[in-house]
């Protein structure tokens, strides 16, 4: 029996069998930096080469490649970086706006950013696919409003959806096959939001801080009305974060955001009858709460 050839990439470089995966990325590893990271990590195991094949496709040492993949030590610089995202085939134009923004949370100084990026010969813009940026353009408001009210700042939650578009992008070819690419795309905002979300004392996520930037208190000019209505609204976003993630998704999309019932189902990627289900649900949960609430007072 003939041998099966070995698979080849499409620079001819062969394909081997997969080796030992790299160890686990360091706990003290940023959110920034851990979502290009995971982005690298799984090309790498999606594409076959070890170790020892980056060694000799980007020129630098096993031990340092090794780092990088792991996130010790320093913050790797954009030339190594490149040369591995290069290797594995990476779009470099959103890989440099992830790392660049993953040196900012490092605490690097804009000349070293710069520095680093200028040893690397200039990249040309790559093309970016089609339905990727129309699906952006679709998305974009829908997915502030809602990083918006985890995240509180118009900054926060404009950074973290650009993130998030950009990780989309890198794996945009998987996102375009999967059963649902809106769903893929909420998840995967859902999942960059949430890494940066206030955690309650209990685990659940925490919206109480939400509620003093809800539309009621900024229409409120009155003290006292104000008060009055935080004292009302703090129980109801305690009780928002606890519910279910998709009843919390929808909740928070509907009622926080302002989002039209009909939108929703387009912006998390389900049915309209799974989306009316939930949001039921979701409203039973939270009239559930507030009995155990006033139960317990």
């Amino acid at each position: 029996m003939m041998p099966s050839p070995v698979p080849e990439r499409s620079d001819g470089v062969p394909v081997a069998r997969r080796g030992r995966k790299p160890d686990p990325i360091a706990a003290d590893v940023g959110h920034a930096h851990r979502a290009w990271l995971e982005s690298v990590r799984a090309r790498l195991r999606a594409s076959g080469l070890t170790l020892d094949e980056l060694v000799v496709l980007t020129g630098f040492s096993k031990t340092r490649i090794s780092e990088l993949l792991r996130g010790n030590g320093y913050y790797p610089g954009w030339e190594i970086t490149f040369s591995i995202i290069k290797a594995l085939e990476i779009p470099a134009w959103p890989m440099r706006r992830l790392w660049t923004a993953a040196a900012q949370e490092a605490k690097k100084q804009p000349a070293w950013i710069q520095r680093s990026i200028d040893r690397v010969l200039p990249i040309e813009r790559e093309h970016q696919p089609t339905a990727h940026q129309g699906f952006v353009q679709l998305m974009a408001g829908a997915y502030t409003a809602y990083a918006r009210a985890f995240l509180l700042t118009d900054q926060r939650a404009q950074w973290v959806v650009a993130e998030t578009f950009d990780i989309l992008w890198l794996c945009w070819d998987e996102a375009a096959t999967s059963e649902s690419a809106p769903r893929f795309g909420w998840r995967l905002l859902r999942s960059r939001v949430l890494a940066r979300a206030h955690r309650h004392p209990e685990g659940h996520v925490d919206l109480r801080a939400a509620a003093l930037s809800a539309q009621t208190q900024q229409e409120s000019t009155d003290l006292a009305e104000r008060l009055s209505n935080i004292d009302e609204l703090v129980p109801l976003f305690d009780a928002i974060g606890r519910l279910p993630r998709d009843q919390q998704d929808i909740t928070v999309l509907r009622y926080l955001c302002g989002i039209d019932a009909e939108t929703v189902p387009d912006v998390v990627g389900l049915t309209p009858a799974a989306a009316r289900a939930i949001d039921g649900h979701a409203r039973a949960a939270l009239a559930d709460i507030y009995r155990h609430r006033q139960t317990r007072e």
